[in-house]
């Protein structure tokens, strides 16, 4: 951006000094107080570096010097630079790890057993792989005319059909699926058909995709699919450093102690297999491993979940320490209180207590201070315990039950935890997240899926809302003496549901039941249900999950679009709980007006009638309500690149190749930078710099430290002395080009003619993947790698600072590309 001043006599004897007037914030001042705008020349130049001329006054303001000079900041290389590098380490900064290459060696290695134990523990119902994946393609037949899909070499396209048709030199029929792109129609065997096609889903409501893909030019496509595996690699490097991190962390083993057969003797049910391998699974982790825990227990409802959780804390609690029990509702949360009470109540010394918005201030502040003081051996409560204001004196022991029921912010403290205590997860239906964390065996699961023996299915029965049809259901529970759950999504329509039931049963007691009433009023109301006083309950997804009731064995859900897979199966699961049969009907207003996803939704919880199926149909609700839990808001474009099922076998196939995707940096000394360039700073800059040596000095030890420290160095001279000069820019840029080399294990540059060379440590698989994410055409479409070498054809020989600028700007590309690699 040029800059106006005004300026001498053109034919002025008087010589021109130049040099940047924003690098002297000093003598910048002193012109402005020199200076006003009305004695100044009314001739200006236009001119990119400052000038001034003996004795002619400079108008402006130093606030506009400031804006000049924050604009020749903005459009630096370097600043650019800088603002990525603070991003990047903002972003990882909790997950920072130091660690060694044979630390790594060891720790990838157990990551890759883990995965193999996963992958074979839990085989899910996807199809088997030779390679230990898992296969995500689509069965032609079950596409119908319409179906969106994504073919792996050409891209998305919509399905048509499947014909017969006789191929040239044939006289038999063959099986063809027909598939329509933007440019034409495709058809291939159907046995060609189930090796290449997969379903295309989307993460949201919307399954039509942008636009078809063309047969005749996949440029485009080859594009979205490197986007899509970029994004998984940088998914899955933050995996990996995660879960390092937590390798890292010690703790010493629990004691087993004697104690423990005398606390499981009073467990009332027979433990099933799955139970009891679970109990091991925890004992093992708790009492032999020094790493925490981090298990996920993945059980039906009713299947025992709990009993894994309290033999858990049982452990902790033994060894002196706090236990800590989250649940989502403070229903929920009041019932694991009640339960555990129960289980501690041969255990006095263990002290128990409940923070909830139902205590007073003062119950409320007694109880932190008991927490703090060390005085209650476990907590349970809802998100408000991983308050601030909630300080243990000992924690050891975090269980959460129904993760997916939490906000985002919650999941982000939970997860701070997991690097420093045991964590325990209870869940019926994982969070995708989890679900792949547990099968891929970056995360311990343990699967409890066998029902208890006296356990009966649930029936589930679908259908459009009738007025008839509730009272029928109703009616047929009341008369075999249970109680009803009445589910409504909004709590404005519970009041016009009271009044109609009211009137169909006028001699039973109706209680409603929402998240927005009194606690007090709450409390009774769920404590009059439980006794069998109120014999229909009215209320909103707020008894979602625990409200253990026996006598409960019908739960009506009306707008059943309006709820989520995951919470409709949470909800279906409130009945069923004793040896009758429990009845689950969904009621849904007209067909016509349910979206595709939510058909599907209610298919798939139809086709999951039988007992102990949570964990697969997790699998399949994370393919319908969307990668927006999963990974996040930002990730969810990259998965519409190429639709949920492709993304998922590329996510599974790059977790199993976690080492090979591996840059191992070299001695920022060790690097050899041979172009013959040794800028020399003006005079006027060396006398304003006052110590130039030392900050030189600086600069250099910065750089050897890390490009971290290295950009807060350059922020700081820029901050103290404005912008540098060019020569003193081409100093910091060779340090910079020196830093980024040794992060991506490259030990030397040099040129040759035309040709740049980089010798480096990387293999090929790590020089394809970099490349491939670089954002600048010019310098990908000029980059080759051959032995240990990275290779640039430039078009000119080029002067050896324009040589160096290029040399930056291409590192920068490639550094860029670092936060999809595993960095040891």
């Amino acid at each position: 951006m040029a800059l106006l001043l005004p300026t001498a006599d053109v034919s002025s004897s008087r010589p021109l000094v130049a040099f940047r007037l924003g690098s002297f914030p000093k003598l910048w001042g002193l012109f402005n107080r020199n200076c006003n705008l009305r004695h100044c020349s009314k001739r200006f130049v236009s001119i990119t570096n400052v000038v001034y001329a003996e004795d002619v006054m400079v108008s402006g303001t130093a606030k506009s010097a400031r804006r000049r000079e924050q604009i020749e900041l903005e459009r630096d290389s370097i600043t650019v630079l800088n603002e990525r590098i603070r991003r990047f380490h903002v972003k990882r900064e909790s997950s920072k790890t130091a660690m060694d290459a044979v630390e790594a060696d060891r720790y990838i290695q157990m990551v890759k057993e883990q995965q193999q134990r996963g992958l074979q523990k839990l085989k899910g119902n996807r199809k088997k792989k030779e390679s230990d994946g898992y296969d995500y393609k689509v069965d032609p037949y079950t596409l119908r005319s319409g179906d969106y899909v994504v073919h792996k070499k050409v891209g998305i396209g919509r399905f048509v059909g499947i014909k017969f048709d006789v191929q040239k030199g044939s006289t038999e029929p063959t099986e063809y699926v027909f598939i329509e792109y933007a440019d034409g129609m495709a058809k291939l065997s159907v046995k060609q058909a189930s090796r290449m096609l997969y379903r295309y889903s989307l993460p949201n409501e919307n399954k039509r995709p942008r636009t078809l893909s063309k047969l005749n030019d996949t440029t485009t496509w080859e594009k979205r699919k490197t986007k899509g595996k970029i994004a998984i690699q940088k998914m899955v490097v933050d995996l990996m450093e995660l879960y390092l991190h937590r390798l890292k962390q010690r703790r010493p083993p629990y004691p087993k102690c004697s104690a423990m057969e005398e606390f499981a003797a009073q467990f009332s049910y027979t433990p099933t297999v799955d139970q009891k391998e679970a109990f091991r699974d925890v004992e093992k982790d708790l009492t032999e491993r020094e790493t925490p825990m981090d298990r996920l227990i993945c059980g039906d409802v009713g299947f025992g979940k709990t009993e894994v959780a309290l033999r858990a804390i049982f452990y902790v609690v033994s060894a002196g320490k706090q236990a800590m029990v989250l649940a989502p509702t403070i229903v929920l949360a009041k019932q694991h209180f009640e339960v555990i009470t129960q289980r501690f109540s041969s255990f006095p010394d263990v002290q128990i207590g409940l923070l909830s918005r139902f205590q007073t201030k003062s119950e409320k502040d007694k109880h932190l201070e008991m927490i703090k003081e060390g005085q209650l051996n476990i907590v349970v409560g809802t998100h408000s315990l991983l308050g601030d204001r909630v300080v243990y004196s000992n924690l050891g022991l975090l269980v959460v039950d129904e993760e997916q029921r939490f906000g985002v912010k919650q999941k982000e403290k939970i997860a701070s935890f997991k690097t420093s205590i045991d964590v325990l997860t209870l869940s019926a239906t994982p969070i995708p997240r989890t679900l792949y964390l547990a099968l891929t065996g970056f995360r311990d699961a343990s699967l409890i899926t066998t029902p208890p023996p006296e356990r009966v299915p649930i029936k589930t029965h679908l259908s459009a809302f009738s007025k008839e049809k509730v009272k029928s259901a109703i009616k047929y529970e009341l008369e075999r003496g249970g109680q009803v759950f009445y589910v409504f999504p909004r709590i404005k329509g519970l009041e016009e549901v009271k009044d109609f039931l009211e009137a169909s049963f006028p001699d039973i007691e109706i209680g409603l039941a929402h998240g927005k009433q009194y606690s007090k009023q709450l409390e009774e109301t769920m404590e009059n249900f439980s006794l069998g006083a109120i014999k229909i309950l009215i209320c909103t997804n707020i008894v979602e999950s625990g409200l253990d009731i026996q006598n409960a064995n019908t739960i009506i859900v009306q707008d059943v679009q309006q709820f989520g897979l995951a919470q409709l199966y949470q909800l279906r699961g409130r009945v069923g709980r004793a040896d009758k049969e429990a009845h689950a009907y969904l009621f849904y207003p007209d067909k016509a007006l349910l979206s595709d996803q939510a058909l599907e939704r209610l298919a798939a919880l139809e086709e999951c009638r039988e007992l102990g199926q949570g964990f697969q149909l997790a699998e399949r609700d994370m393919g319908i309500r969307g990668f927006g839990t999963i990974f996040g808001e930002q990730q969810s474009g990259d998965v519409g690149n190429v639709g949920i099922d492709l993304f998922f076998e590329m996510l599974f196939d790059s977790l199993s190749k976690v080492d090979e995707h591996r840059v191992v940096s070299v001695p920022y000394q060790s690097v050899k930078i041979d172009i013959d360039i040794n800028p020399h700073l003006p005079s006027e800059y060396i006398n304003y710099l006052e110590n130039p040596m030392k900050i030189i000095n600086g600069a250099e030890k910065a750089a050897e430290t890390d490009i971290w420290a290295l950009m807060q160095f350059t922020e700081n001279l820029r901050r103290h002395h404005g912008k540098e000069p060019y020569s003193m820019e081409i100093l910091l840029k060779k340090l910079y080009v020196r830093r980024m080399a040794a992060d991506l294990g490259i030990y030397r540059i040099y040129a040759s003619g035309k040709t740049v060379c980089m010798e480096t440590k990387m293999n090929k698989k790590v020089f394809k993947l970099i490349s491939e994410s670089m954002v600048s055409e010019v310098h990908r479409n000029c980059l080759t790698f051959e032995e240990h070498q990275i290779k640039a054809g430039l078009l000119l020989e080029l002067p050896r600072e324009q040589l160096l600028n290029w040399i930056f700007e291409c590192l920068v590309e490639l550094h860029a590309s670092l936060p999809a690699l595993i960095k040891y």
